[in-house]
């Protein structure tokens, strides 16, 4: 059989090594997948299990290590051993972070932020011109959840990533419980960043939980840590309303990485996902009648 890879506007899952084996022995109802390849290119029995689901649903590839800011470059075998598990299972979209997590040969188990000016665009420009053309497709870009801000930054995270798109031709992951994130711990209007995102540039939607922690350096504040632990908070199933009003209806990807829950649960909240995106279908329909 071969690879599906039509665009689903539904709602799929991040599948993780927990539930491989689960998933190819029950073959539940999931509108598509969306696997690291990090974790199945060091692990032949993964990516043979990978091959196979992607027989019978639609496959995105979200990549954790490709550090499109680091100064010190990327990794090209890397891209090289991602173009060919690409040319393998054909996933419908790749993407990765706006972030670093290498320097020279040490790679960081964290994503680290970037000042958003132009020496860092003209990094990040060359380097997704070089995925884009090692992978022969369009890149998509997340935006992070941030902790920390520079001072240095001369524009917006908004106003960095369509500068992004009109100079590469990316295109863009819209994180909406990031955006709830960094709104909290940058103190920012987190509708007034979507309807700043380019929206036209948007393929694809993440939702995730994430932890509050009390903050050391503000006695009785919260920083809020994307830790994909939890399930999908309130605040971030409104702004998903939001998005999609604004967006229309796009691929929307549940991702839980730690604290795993049972498989039903991921598969619960998929369901919650496109019964907000068939409420927000019938809603505009309905407007445009009148």
């Amino acid at each position: 059989m071969k690879p599906i890879h039509r665009i689903p506007n539904t709602a799929g899952l991040g599948l993780r090594l927990a539930h491989f084996a689960e998933m190819v022995e029950t073959r539940p109802a999931a509108g598509w997948l969306e696997v690291h390849p990090e974790n199945v290119l060091a692990n032949p029995h993964a990516a043979e299990i990978l091959v196979e689901l992607s027989c019978h649903y639609p496959v995105s590839l979200h990549t954790v290590g490709i550090s499109i800011g680091s100064v010190t470059g990327i990794d090209r075998s890397h891209l090289r051993r991602l173009r060919g598990l690409i040319d393998t299972i054909d996933p419908f979209l790749v993407s990765g972070h706006l972030a670093w997590s290498i320097y020279g040969n040490e790679y960081l188990n964290d994503l680290l932020p970037l000042p958003y000016d132009a020496e860092t665009l003209g990094l990040v420009e060359a380097q997704v011109r070089e995925i884009q053309d090692v992978l022969g497709r369009p890149y998509l870009i997340e935006n992070p959840a941030s902790y920390v801000g520079f001072r240095s930054s001369t524009m917006t995270e908004p106003e960095f990533l369509c500068e992004m798109v009109r100079r590469t031709g990316c295109q863009l992951l819209c994180d909406v419980s990031n955006v709830v994130v960094s709104a909290h711990n940058m103190n920012y209007d987190p509708y007034r960043c979507i309807d700043d995102f380019p929206a036209d540039a948007v393929r694809e939607i993440h939702l995730g939980g994430y932890t509050p922690e009390e903050e050391e350096c503000t006695p009785g504040s919260e920083l809020w840590i994307d830790t994909h632990a939890a399930a999908i908070s309130q605040r971030s199933w409104d702004l998903y309303e939001y998005t999609l009003r604004r967006f229309g209806e796009k691929p929307t990807l549940i991702e839980w990485d730690n604290s795993i829950p049972p498989l039903e649960t991921l598969l619960e909240e998929t369901r919650k996902a496109e019964k907000i995106a068939r409420m927000m279908g019938l809603e505009t329909r309905h407007a445009g009648a009148h």
